[in-house]
């Protein structure tokens, strides 16, 4: 007899686009042209000055453990930008930096939840959500949100979902994969419901920089003492300053919670990449770094949305901020495209692939039936291009 794998392991879900993936590098190895408007990370390189930070750290052999929560001078640049950006008062005690934001929230989630507690979860989410909260013995309680609700919960859809075993609610503002971005009066319902029933908040804002057209990014833990005292944000360097593979991110909330997180990472994982932490220290002394990576996303996006109004069978809500459009197909599934049925919108995906080689991401795994998340971290000339494909692929479908 082999080994036998856990009831928790065996319970997590894969991967619903390991199949597209599978195509795209397939496709990718035959020579194919493949436009991926799946990613979920910019496509720039890192900015050279954070890289050579890096480089200067391996030079000085600042190679050994660090303090499980981060080095010193990362915590305090951490709460100092957060006082900037937030108005956030946080002591470096209060903050602990991770290996990537997911890290972050596992060891959130694992110290706030005992099994079988329950976390208000607000769909379309990022479909990472309900795999954590199972792994922390938690239970993700979808909250149903709509493109005519902006995305956003109000207190009535909480309410409904709350029973005596609602530890916690999660949030993400901007939002992966809407790009809903919740304004002060909704945060401010969300942190009285909160209060109201002595819940924590776990407030994901790791795409806080990617706002537009005026609209603002306001963390809840910044509404009042109260709502700071019972918030968790997690945010990380990923996409803000262009670094995904160095796996850096963080956390901020009250000092006996990140403590325990800190109990938590140090024998989970250990202390964060001691060379990533001095990178991400150089990137917090320049936020001109990340103004340029927001900046370039911000006309990407203007010309993705021109693109796709107006094309047959589709509908979209503006994102204000993140860099996804969340693309409603529902007006195509139930046709045919030279023959082939579009039973749903994983089908849509993998015709769109197959015959104009556009990449997207179906929204059922985000719990968003009937959608298409398009990433625009790819360049204006391919935004144009894989306009046109899809253009070019929905004229044909007939039905």
């Amino acid at each position: 007899m082999g080994i036998r794998i856990s009831d928790k392991c065996r319970g997590i879900s894969p991967s619903a686009t390991l199949r597209l993936n599978a195509l795209v590098a397939e496709k990718r190895a035959q020579g194919q042209d493949v436009i991926s408007m799946a990613a979920g990370e910019p496509d720039m390189d890192t900015p050279e000055a954070i890289k050579a930070a890096a480089i200067r750290a391996l030079e000085e052999g600042k190679t050994k453990y660090t303090a499980t929560a981060g080095i010193p001078a990362l915590r305090q640049a951490i709460a100092d930008a957060l006082n900037k950006h937030h108005g956030l008062a946080y002591a470096p005690s209060e903050v602990m930096v991770s290996s990537g934001a997911k890290q972050a929230l596992i060891g959130c989630l694992t110290a706030v939840l005992n099994p079988g507690d329950e976390v208000l979860l607000p769909s379309p989410c990022w479909l990472s959500y309900p795999e954590l909260i199972r792994m922390a013995d938690g239970v993700p309680v979808l909250v149903e949100t709509t493109v005519g609700t902006a995305y956003v919960p109000d207190t009535k859809s909480l309410q409904a979902k709350l029973t005596g075993k609602t530890r916690a609610v999660l949030i993400n503002s901007p939002n992966n994969p809407t790009g809903a971005v919740y304004n002060r009066a909704e945060l401010e319902e969300i942190a009285a419901f909160a209060k109201t029933h002595d819940l924590a908040i776990i407030s994901d804002e790791i795409y806080d920089a990617f706002v537009y057209e005026g609209v603002c990014h306001v963390s809840v833990a910044s509404l009042s003492e109260d709502a700071k005292n019972r918030t968790v944000i997690v945010n990380g360097f990923s996409k803000s300053f262009a670094m995904t593979g160095w796996r850096l991110g963080y956390a901020a909330g009250p000092k006996g919670l990140i403590a325990a997180m800190d109990a938590y990472q140090s024998h989970a994982a250990g202390n964060p990449n001691s060379l990533a932490q001095y990178a991400g220290l150089a990137a917090l002394e320049d936020s001109h770094m990340a103004q340029g990576i927001v900046a370039a996303f911000a006309a990407r996006r203007k010309r993705l949305l021109a693109g796709l109004e107006g094309i047959p069978g589709t509908r979209f809500f503006p994102p204000q901020g993140a860099f996804y459009v969340l693309l409603d197909v529902s007006g195509l599934i139930g046709k045919s495209y030279q023959g082939q049925d579009i039973a749903d919108e994983m089908v849509f995906a993998e015709l769109l692939l197959e015959h104009q080689g556009v990449s997207v991401v179906p929204g059922g795994p985000f719990f968003a039936p009937g959608t298409c998340r398009l990433s625009y971290a790819v360049s204006e000339a391919r935004i144009d291009e894989a306009i046109r494909r899809l253009k070019a692929f929905v004229s044909q479908i007939a039905g």
